[in-house]
């Protein structure tokens, strides 16, 4: 996500970063280069000059103390100001003092935001384990009712629906009823979409609202329409109260014009992003971490959240045992590779690492490599797999028919693999390791 803009602003942060001195006219033309990549971007216009203003004003009338020296000082500033502008700290789900919390999700239909009501349901069960219901209102749509059934119930979420014969307003209203009835934590309510704006739709949402007083209205944008989600943003704050927005597909928005206009001109936060296809790429918005991102400073908070949910306790605890006994074998390595791909797509781990992000420009981590590998340890037997040393020529040969590869691929795995293993079981003997030896291993 952000790609582009990210590319631009790290290339023009990169020349001062160095620099042991600035002038004003040194700053004046980092701004005019930081401005240029913001429009291109489609980032709101007003919002560019509040940003470059902001940001010009603190660069040449601070003075440069500490140990930051100029060039740094400057990154700091355009880091502080980015997450100013992607909303300052965290917002939050403001839950209601009794149950049911009421949770609105408005938008215009394509913005995804039936997936982004399911997506949420999962989120607050997992996160804050909360009995979440999900009413569907939205009645125009064709199929909408279906789908939000299957989506909703794939997340784990209790469904209430009556079709579409009955009113959006009275579906809602029944739903409220069951879910007091029924104990939920929280009703989530899908409501209807259109393909503009218009008085039908924001008369419908204002009832809605009024009819389940809701606690939070959040509006879901496609992150990928720039400045038509802002527009729509606009239009939507203008006639119901918004509690914060969704961003949907942020994935695939190299520019991020809407991620960073949404905030200043509706003045209400980006509370959730949702970052693929999958159920569980949903998660909540940082701006400060999202700011250093963009600007290749990484993002190891929201790695190590992801890994203490993925990563098994009891697993790790036997694994550190097995390297403590100087055990390390390919059933332990086949476990730590499904166990990082559970955090999502190396792509998106590796740019979390602070510095790897600039470095990768460019680069694709190819996926199937991995699956090659898998395949690879699963065409072993298990006795192989607890015992890597007895792989040999016509064991290999077997192997990668196997696994329709070949037996190139399996001699560099266990080449490898011997690397990795003489590695932890250094680090389980608490010596560092020969990092040296490993690399040259892999050549």
């Amino acid at each position: 996500m952000f790609e582009a803009l990210s590319e631009k602003l790290q290339a023009t942060l990169s020349g001062l970063r160095s620099r042991g001195t600035l002038s004003e006219q040194d700053v004046t033309q980092a701004m005019r280069e930081i401005r240029l990549a913001l429009l291109e971007a489609d980032v709101n216009l007003d919002v560019v000059k509040q940003f470059i203003g902001a940001v010009r004003e603190r660069a040449v009338g601070s003075d440069i103390v500490g140990q930051l020296n100029p060039g740094q000082q400057v990154v700091k500033i355009v880091n502080e100001e980015l997450t100013e502008l992607l909303g300052g700290p965290a917002a939050a789900i403001g839950f209601a003092a009794r149950p049911p919390t009421v949770i609105m999700m408005v938008g215009l239909q394509g913005s995804g935001k039936t997936t982004a009501t399911a997506k949420l349901a999962r989120y607050l069960q997992s996160e804050h384990q909360s009995s979440v219901a999900v009413a569907a209102c939205d009645t125009y749509r064709p199929a909408a009712v279906e789908q939000l059934v299957m989506v909703a119930t794939n997340a784990g979420a209790t469904v209430y629906e009556q079709g579409t014969d009955r009113s959006p307003v009275e579906i809602a209203k029944w739903a409220l009823d069951r879910a007091k009835k029924e104990g939920k934590d929280v009703l989530i309510v899908d409501t209807s979409g259109r393909l503009h704006v218009d008085d039908a739709l924001m008369a419908e949402l204002v009832e809605m609202h009024k009819v389940t007083s809701a606690d939070d209205v959040l509006l879901v944008l496609d992150a990928m329409t720039g400045q038509d989600a802002v527009n729509v943003a606009s239009q939507f704050a203008a006639a119901i109260p918004l509690d914060g927005t969704v961003m949907t597909k942020l994935d695939g928005d190299a520019r991020g014009g809407a991620a960073l206009s949404v905030r200043a001109v509706t003045g209400k936060p980006i509370l959730f992003a949702s970052t693929g296809e999958k159920l569980d790429q949903f998660e909540r918005f940082h701006p400060e971490r999202m700011a250093q991102r963009i600007l290749g400073m990484g993002d190891v908070l929201t790695l190590i959240e992801k890994a203490g949910k993925e990563f098994d306790e009891r697993e790790a605890e036997q694994m550190e045992k097995r390297l403590r006994a100087g055990e390390f074998d390919l059933e332990d390595f086949l476990g730590q590779l499904r166990q990082m791909r559970r955090l999502g797509p190396l792509q998106g781990i590796l740019s979390m690492l602070p510095g790897v992000g600039s470095q990768m420009k460019g680069m694709k981590v190819d996926e199937r490599e991995i699956d090659r590998i898998e395949a690879i340890i699963l065409s072993m037997t298990a006795y192989e797999r607890r015992h890597p040393d007895l792989i040999k020529g016509s064991r290999r040969l077997r192997i990668a028919r196997g696994s329709g590869t070949n037996v190139q691929a399996v001699n560099q795995l266990v080449k490898q693999f011997a690397q990795v293993r003489k590695v932890m079981r250094q680090v389980g003997r608490g010596k560092m390791p020969d990092l040296g030896a490993l690399a040259r291993g892999r050549r």
